[in-house]
């Protein structure tokens, strides 16, 4: 039988860049923004704030104490801390939650690659918006070019993992989130500068408090428990790998800072460009795949080598900023498998990349010829996110809230939180204040809310 030995992150920053890029992904770019602009501006993300800061990051502490204190598995985890009970599932349907997500997530972070290339060859140089609909809607439903990038992005996936802690999760986020946070600046500071663009930051800055209302709160609420990839088991995966000096509390609110500031910076890219050219964002893929390809043409029209420069920088973007978050989902499912049946690092990880390579292509043909195979009258992809975004997410993170709030040895949560005492929390009874009772409630009407039922 072999034995395991854990890595660990061989610095703070490391550790925070590799949480922070397990939070930042393609959500970021264009759910936030949209979600920005929909429901008031300023407003908005004046009450987002507050619920990164309220319930997020008290959640995500929550993960950190479970990770670190256990230093195992988030399955591993729960049978270390709560032996012999059946907290054990939460663990479970943590790493069931990373693997569904990473398969379905990798097709569309495929996409990105199939975007990086077309970018570089100028293929979006003279079509107009029709042909871009065309385009999205040939290239996803093909029932084999998707697959080539999909698997492509497993495998560079997987080579990072197979990598270890120290040389592969964190070597990889110290060098992909400074390239992501330089990226993000060069295509803010061409997106403010095109003309017209006031509109845009305009409408994604001013408060509009007509807009604010109880769907407000839930859709920023929501955002917030779902951008910080609360709930499946990344956060507690990375912290198992945190050192003994690293401050919780102080690496929550970094990890938090990042992701907002990112998400904003989304905005400033997104919103400019669009209004420069009188078009106004939709939400999801065709955000990303339809409409930005074609405003990138109008907005640099007369200047076709800065439409080619923006457009393979954002979609360079793209691809980063997903790659930073597969690799958090793959190493939930890895870790699981290496250490509780006790089998080389590399192994685990090849069952992992297969598998999702698998269901990864289950999922990419189900949204073209496969698509008239359902199950409960929803195509693969489509019914893994709902399973991980409307039930086992919330589900998930919930129960973990109540797990540090009510169940854990508050000694185990003390030491975790002051590092043994040598460290001043002045919020400590608040963290546990909101872990036992605002958190659950919070979560419980962001579930009812998302299944429809209210």
């Amino acid at each position: 039988m072999n034995k395991i030995e854990r890595g660990s992150f061989g610095s703070k920053l490391g550790a925070i860049l590799a949480a922070a890029g397990s939070a930042v992904g393609l959500g970021n770019v264009w759910r936030f923004p949209y979600e920005t602009g929909n429901y008031g501006g300023a407003a908005f993300i004046l009450i987002y704030l507050g619920c990164v800061f309220a319930l997020g990051l008290p959640i995500m502490i929550a993960e950190f104490v479970i990770g670190r204190s256990s230093h195992a598995n988030i399955d591993g985890a729960f049978q270390k801390l709560a032996p012999g009970t059946q907290w054990k599932w939460i663990g479970r349907m943590g790493v069931l939650t990373a693997f569904f997500i990473l398969s379905f997530y990798s097709v569309v972070a495929g996409w990105t690659l199939e975007y990086v290339y077309e970018a570089i060859c100028n293929g979006f140089a003279g079509r107009n918006p029709e042909e871009f609909v065309v385009s999205f809607e040939a290239f996803s439903t093909n029932p084999w070019r998707p697959l080539i990038w999909l698997v492509l992005f497993l495998l560079a996936t997987h080579f990072i993992i197979a990598r270890g802690v120290e040389k592969g999760i964190e070597y990889f986020s110290k060098l992909m989130m400074p390239v992501l946070f330089i990226l993000i600046l060069v295509l803010v500071g061409c997106s403010v500068s095109l003309p017209g663009a006031s509109a845009g930051i305009e409408f994604l800055l001013k408060p509009d408090f007509s807009k604010v209302d109880s769907n407000v709160f839930l859709a920023a609420l929501g955002q917030a428990f779902f951008s910080l990839s609360l709930g499946m088991g990344c956060l507690c995966t990375y912290a198992s790998y945190f050192n003994k000096d690293t401050n919780l509390v102080r690496s929550a609110v970094s990890v938090g800072l990042i992701d907002t500031f990112i998400a904003i910076l989304a905005g400033f890219i997104i919103f400019p460009a669009a209004f420069s050219v009188g078009i106004e964002p939709d939400a999801g893929p065709s955000l990303i795949f339809i409409t930005l390809p074609n405003v990138f043409q109008q907005a640099f029209v007369g200047f076709p080598w800065l439409a080619y420069i923006f457009s393979l920088l954002f979609y360079l973007l793209l691809a980063v900023a997903a790659l930073t978050s597969t690799i958090s989902l793959h190493e939930v499912a890895t870790a699981y498998i290496y250490e509780e049946f006790k089998m080389p690092r590399k192994r685990a990880a090849l069952i992992v990349t297969c598998m999702c390579i698998v269901i990864g292509v289950l999922c990419s043909l189900s949204l073209g010829v496969g698509k008239q195979i359902s199950l409960f009258g929803l195509p693969l992809f489509d019914l893994l996110d709902f399973i991980t975004a409307k039930l086992f997410m919330p589900i998930g993170g919930a129960l973990m809230a109540v797990f540090v709030g009510w169940y854990l040895d508050k000694r185990i949560v003390w030491e975790q939180l002051t590092n043994d005492g040598k460290l001043k929390v002045a919020s400590y009874k608040a963290i546990i204040f909101i872990l036992r009772y605002i958190a659950p409630a919070a979560i419980l009407v962001i579930f009812i809310n998302e299944l429809g039922i209210i």
